[in-house]
């Protein structure tokens, strides 16, 4: 039995599909989603407005779930022990959102299981998946790097594209896809 460490935004939560509609719906603009590609995160906003929609209550509470996550999380906490790990501490109001977040799409997710950092240098896992080089890259363990726009050019870790290769990648034979 291995010990996964599992980022929630950009690997979970599906923050690049949230941020886009957030900005067309309070700014009238859409953005090509590959405008997002290869470039620093937030950096195709005008300056200060993805630290605006981070610090809006409710922001967090309503991404949507990253397709795939919640049945290969599932099958992964049935052979593994899964924690959920998350640098919340930057922005306030992601707390108790992130937390009632995980709580109506993952309860089988125990609190015990859920870790809210600064910084993810003190994680103890044997894997680690992230979108974040970042917190990858003193992990003690194995980085598995979770496909992201602002991560594309990133070529140092093992790259998983979504959550049919994170079940691919672990061997869960019985996924309900």
């Amino acid at each position: 039995m291995a010990r996964i460490a599992i980022d929630m935004d950009n690997v979970m939560a599906d923050l690049q599909q949230h941020v886009l509609a957030v900005y067309a719906k309070d700014y009238g603009e859409v953005i090509d989603p590959r405008r997002l590609d290869s470039v620093p995160e937030g950096s195709v906003f005008p300056e200060g407005v993805m630290v605006k929609m981070l610090n809006t209550p409710g922001f967090f509470r309503s991404i949507p779930v990253m397709k795939g996550s919640q049945e290969v999380v599932k099958a992964l906490a049935a052979e593994h022990e899964v924690f959920i790990v998350s640098a919340a501490m930057e922005f306030p109001f992601s707390l108790a959102e992130k937390l009632a977040w995980l709580n109506e799409h993952f309860p089988f997710i125990h609190w015990r299981n859920i870790v809210f950092c600064g910084s993810k240098t003190i994680v103890e896992a044997d894997y680690m998946i992230d979108d974040h080089d970042k917190n990858l890259r003193s992990f003690k363990g194995t980085p598995l790097l979770f496909s992201a726009p602002h991560n594309l050019p990133l070529t140092d870790y093992k790259r998983l594209n979504n959550w049919e290769e994170v079940a691919t990648f672990f061997e869960l034979s019985e996924v309900a896809a």
